[in-house]
């Protein structure tokens, strides 16, 4: 049976998904853009202040599930430009340690509200 996430220390979904979805012991949480969860505004004028950001949402929604960066298996990110991946890299591994998990990162034409970065992940209890 599945379990809806949702809190209010992520932004709020803002279309017809959820924060993330719990099924059994795996947590599959929506990609988090730069959304400050109070104001709903992008927080940032760079990737590195984003990815902080996003880091930041990707915490909540673990949280809410009795999770953190140690339980998540595989993430992906998603970069408007990929000459920043370094800039992402550097917030990225401050939150995701080793063992570390699985991940894509891929370039991408445009991410919803303007953003740089978007993250997803799945984790397991």
């Amino acid at each position: 049976m599945k379990c809806i996430i949702a809190t209010p220390d992520a932004p709020a979904a803002v279309g017809p998904y959820s924060q993330a979805v719990a099924v059994g012991q795996l947590l599959f949480c929506a990609g988090q853009i730069p959304l400050d969860p109070v104001t709903n505004e992008i927080v940032g004028e760079d990737v590195t202040t984003q990815t902080e950001r996003v880091c930041q949402n990707i915490a909540g929604v673990l949280k809410a599930n009795g999770m953190n960066f140690d339980n998540v298996v595989k993430s992906t990110v998603f970069l408007t430009d990929l000459s920043k991946f370094a800039e992402m890299n550097a917030v990225y591994s401050k939150y995701f340690t080793a063992p570390f998990p699985a991940r894509s990162t891929i370039q991408v034409a445009g991410l919803p509200r303007g953003a740089q970065v978007e993250i997803e992940v799945t984790a397991f209890a």
